[in-house]
Formats: structure tokens, sequence, C-alpha cells
């Protein structure tokens, strides 16, 4: 995987997910899906400051809260 982890305390992250099929409207249809992104900023230390679900991908913006 091509990713980075990068743990800054009060570092703001901008992200965008997009899925494979772009013709897709999985996202939207199933929209569902955020209550586990919800489950998941409960476990980890970091604020969601804005998210746009498009139908075939997502952007948001996380901020991070530990020291």
């Amino acid at each position: 995987a091509r990713y980075r982890r990068n743990f800054i305390a009060g570092g703001t992250f901008f992200f965008t997910v997009k899925l494979a099929d772009s013709k897709s409207r999985l996202l939207v249809e199933h929209i569902g899906f955020a209550r586990g992104y919800m489950d998941v900023q409960k476990q980890y230390p970091f604020e969601t400051i804005a998210v746009c679900v498009l139908p075939n991908h997502i952007h948001a913006t996380s901020e991070l809260k530990f020291s």
C-alpha cells in the first residue's frame, strides 16, 4: 500500500477516497456506512471537520487530537 501515517498532533489532513468504478453510485446508495466511520472516530484521537460524500468518492478533512 502507498499511504502515509502522519501522526502530527494538531495536524489537519485532507484526503479523498475514490471507488475503482467511476460509474458506481455505491456511496450514496449505502450512506449508512457513515455510522461505521463514526465508530472509528470514537476509538482514535481525531476530529472530522468536514466530509463530502459523492456517488463514487469521498472528500474529508480531519484533525489529529493526540499529543
